[in-house]
């Protein structure tokens, strides 16, 4: 019985160098005594949103989740930038898209938080290297580091767009909705240190600093066996998951009506605002 259930414990998967290779031109993965190391990138500079990356995102985490190789996940950014926004990516209007292309990417920006929240069953430690939106992939990591001049922020409203794909929802459930409200309305910067001290992220460093310091959590981590790491995420994720199951959908159809329904597009309204983002 144990020779014929074997495939239990090892799983159907890639292996990491197969993966690497698929996912290399928007992050690159290095694994070393279990610890897995995703460092979002574009051209080995910071990561810059785009259709592709999204869309590598949200695959990623499945691959990464279905090799038992991998003990522990560290998610990082490159250099002195966490992401990099780019408007570009709204240049045609969401309302003018395909519909097969809205419900694509409605599926992406869904699945792109699920499936971390879901597929990934080792501990994670996210790194907010910097300055850029969409750091709630770090801050949904059972730990969060980040730097002084972090800039979590939700971007939406100023811009003219109901806050939706998920910077929102982790707001509201690490700092509480009051406080969610205020930043989501004024998308008034919150840096490192103010992130730590309203829950946000756990530690605040210098940059140089970071990925030393998620190494040696993560080298702890690997003193407990892999089944107490295993079953201690699956606690301390738990509130994502109810975060997602119950709210995600809710946040992302309301952002995804107003789009398809506003007659000026993302960009249009982005250009209109940018004096409220210098202005933050």
């Amino acid at each position: 019985m144990t020779e014929q259930m074997s495939f239990l414990k090892n799983g159907r998967h890639e292996r990491l160098e197969s993966y690497r290779e698929k996912y290399k031109d928007f992050m690159a993965l290095e694994r070393e005594d279990g610890i897995l190391e995703c460092r979002l990138h574009h051209e080995d500079g910071p990561a810059v949103h785009g259709w592709e990356a999204h869309h590598a995102w949200r695959e990623v985490w499945i691959d990464i989740g279905r090799d038992p190789e991998n003990e522990v996940l560290i998610v990082t950014g490159t250099g002195d930038r966490w992401q990099i926004g780019n408007p570009e990516v709204w240049k045609t209007p969401f309302r003018e898209w395909d519909r097969e292309e809205q419900l694509a990417l409605y599926h992406d920006s869904s699945r792109l938080i699920e499936n971390m929240v879901f597929n990934i069953d080792i501990p994670t430690i996210g790194i907010v290297n910097g300055p850029g939106t969409h750091c709630e992939l770090a801050t949904l990591c059972d730990i969060t580091l980040c730097t002084e001049d972090a800039d979590f922020f939700d971007p939406h409203f100023l811009g003219g767009t109901p806050p939706g794909d998920g910077m929102a929802l982790t707001l509201q459930r690490t700092i509480g909705p009051k406080r969610a409200a205020y930043y989501a309305y004024t998308g008034k910067k919150i840096d490192g240190h103010t992130a730590v001290e309203l829950g946000l992220a756990n530690e605040c460093l210098p940059r140089e600093d970071l990925l030393p310091r998620a190494r040696e959590i993560a080298r702890m981590m690997m003193e407990r066996s892999k089944m107490t790491r295993h079953l201690t995420h699956a606690i301390l994720s738990r509130p994502w998951r109810q975060a997602v199951v119950e709210d995600m959908g809710f946040h992302l159809m309301h952002q995804s009506y107003e789009m398809t329904t506003n007659r000026e597009g993302a960009l249009a309204n982005l250009m209109k605002n940018a004096h409220r983002f210098r202005d933050r």
